[in-house]
């Protein structure tokens, strides 16, 4: 059964940082791309960072490049995002997942985590 911890959310002051992890396991996740995901109140969950299993050439989307880094612990089944400079609209629940090699907005699979919410606030 697959499953996803993330963890490393709190509320942080604007231009603060944070650090996520995500856990993975109950599957072989060799060569799957694995990514996280943010979903703020009303809105629908949007990709925000992409990994490949060679860490190579990482997918950020626009609203975050330059600011956060995704990473990855093979060994570990553990990707990371080290959010920078946040800001108040950085504020949802992050959630991670394996994507498919193809768009790395499709989850690979329907099971979602519990999330770790990142609350943006002076």
């Amino acid at each position: 059964q697959v499953r996803m911890v993330e963890s490393g959310g709190g509320l942080v002051q604007p231009g603060g940082s944070l650090r996520l992890s995500c856990k993975a396991s109950g599957r072989n996740f060799e060569r799957v791309p694995m990514a996280w995901f943010r979903q703020a109140p009303g809105n629908e969950r949007k990709l925000v960072a992409a990994i490949q299993w060679s860490r190579t050439n990482p997918y950020y989307s626009d609203f975050v490049k330059g600011r956060f880094t995704i990473t990855r612990d093979n060994a570990e089944n553990t990707i990371h995002l080290q959010m920078n400079s946040l800001k108040p609209e950085d504020t949802a629940v992050y959630y991670c997942n394996a994507v498919r090699d193809s768009d790395f907005a499709l989850p690979l699979y329907d099971y979602w985590g519990q999330g770790t919410q990142v609350t943006v606030s002076s």
